[in-house]
């Protein structure tokens, strides 16, 4: 049998098989193949299949549990694939699950925030937690400069998120928000940077040489009122929606009385991994400025505070 040829540029290498461009969509969403019980946000909640053509390595381990908690097996080293991101060739949706801090809701300080990264199987993928310090936390909210560790099951922080400070308002274009994602730490693999428009909350995924992947685009108003809130992802001319991040609704009390949030991510599974991880961080970068607040009459009812 012949080689095969080495995959266009722009392909992900990580994913043998049916690869597709990074701003190319695989799939349409919500109708991923194999996949069954698909609920009315589009996010699947039984075991997914993966598409036909779409060689994935197997998973030879069962679940790890550790300390009460099922970790996703860990898969096989991957060529050209920052270690720890081999999770991401398996899946092509997780949820964020942010933690409630009890602490935060009794004496309403500002703690770091720590959250959840699992598959639709309920496996926890990764944890990951704000690295701040108090001042920086309870006087800048939540357009505090933060840096987030992404820690996989055996410990290793796997991807870091700085984000600088920057002051929210949309009346001010030289203020947009901005953030890098590094795989492995101290490597830049892309950013996640904040389009001004005057209505709607937009934000580009570029890759580590700072080229436009992706597109992200919010609804007008940004309020969680009983209802899940969908940013859509886009190809770069914005003419095909290839994923989506969605914001939750969790309940009236734990909107009301907490800032913790649900997210679920959807990607197609051919995506490069690197711009899976910086999904992961536009996901972060979108619940700091838009549901960071709790409910102390601050909660942010549109785009903007």
């Amino acid at each position: 049998m012949a080689d095969k040829p080495a995959p266009a540029p722009g392909f992900s290498n990580c994913v043998p098989g049916n690869q597709v461009p990074y701003n190319y969509p695989q799939h349409v969403l919500g109708t991923s193949q194999g996949v069954t019980g698909v609920s009315s946000s589009g996010f699947q909640v039984q075991a997914m299949g993966f598409p036909a053509g779409t060689a994935v390595p197997p998973i030879q381990n069962q679940p790890i549990v550790k300390e009460g908690t099922i970790w996703m097996p860990v898969p096989p080293p991957l060529p050209h694939c920052p270690p720890g991101l081999e999770y991401l060739t398996q899946i092509d949706q997780i949820l964020i699950h942010q933690q409630i801090e009890l602490l935060e809701i009794v004496t309403g300080f500002e703690t770091n925030n720590k959250y959840e990264i699992k598959n639709t199987l309920g496996q926890r993928v990764y944890f990951a937690a704000e690295d701040n310090d108090f001042c920086t936390r309870n006087c800048c909210g939540p357009s505090r400069a933060f840096t987030i560790r992404i820690t996989d099951n055996l410990g290793r922080e796997v991807i870091t998120l700085q984000r600088p400070f920057r002051c929210s308002s949309c009346c001010c274009p030289c203020c947009l928000q901005e953030l890098e994602v590094q795989a492995p730490p101290g490597t830049p693999v892309g950013y996640v940077v904040q389009n001004w428009h005057p209505c709607l909350p937009k934000f580009t995924i570029q890759d580590e040489k700072r080229m436009d992947v992706l597109k992200i685009i919010g609804p007008c108003v940004v309020c969680s009122c009983c209802e899940d809130i969908n940013f859509e992802v886009k190809s770069v001319d914005e003419s095909a929606t290839v994923g989506r991040i969605c914001k939750q609704w969790t309940g009236f009390v734990k909107e009301a009385f907490t800032d913790a949030d649900n997210f679920g991510i959807t990607f197609p599974i051919d995506l490069d991994v690197k711009m899976k991880a910086v999904m992961i961080g536009a996901c972060f970068l979108i619940d700091f400025m838009f549901f960071e607040h709790a409910g102390d009459r601050k909660q942010r009812s549109g785009v903007w505070q």
